[in-house]
């Protein structure tokens, strides 16, 4: 199953919706390559909601580190929303949970934005 990417804009924060695999292939090229370009349009606030990925792998999981660096050298932030319980796992076992901001919900990851602007993050 290909990666599918929806785009919308929350408060500023571009929410990308993935769907299908995060796996060695086009479906991590396509997800640095929809980073880049956000990034270099000036979106630096992004949200990644990975609530309908069905597997990732260790390309997956290198690509999801690699955005959030670009994003943080960019002066942004990258954030995680709705992670389903194997993604979950397994940022816990490779603790990059520890990394990445992880939210349940949309709101409490918007407010967390908020939070940040105003504090000068």
């Amino acid at each position: 199953m290909p990666l599918y990417i929806v785009e919308k804009v929350v408060d500023n924060i571009m929410l990308l919706d993935l769907r299908g695999r995060l796996t060695l292939g086009p479906e991590t090229l396509a997800l640095r390559s929809k980073i880049d370009q956000l990034l270099e349009a000036g979106c630096t606030l992004i949200l990644l909601n990975l609530g309908e990925i069905t597997y990732i792998d260790s390309v997956g999981l290198s690509s999801l580190v690699t955005s959030y660096t670009s994003t943080r050298k960019r002066g942004g932030n990258l954030k995680l929303l709705h992670l389903p319980r194997d993604v979950r796992q397994l940022l816990q076992i490779t603790r990059l949970s520890t990394v990445f901001e992880i939210y349940d919900s949309l709101e409490a990851a918007r407010q967390s934005f908020q939070k940040d602007s105003s504090a000068g993050i």
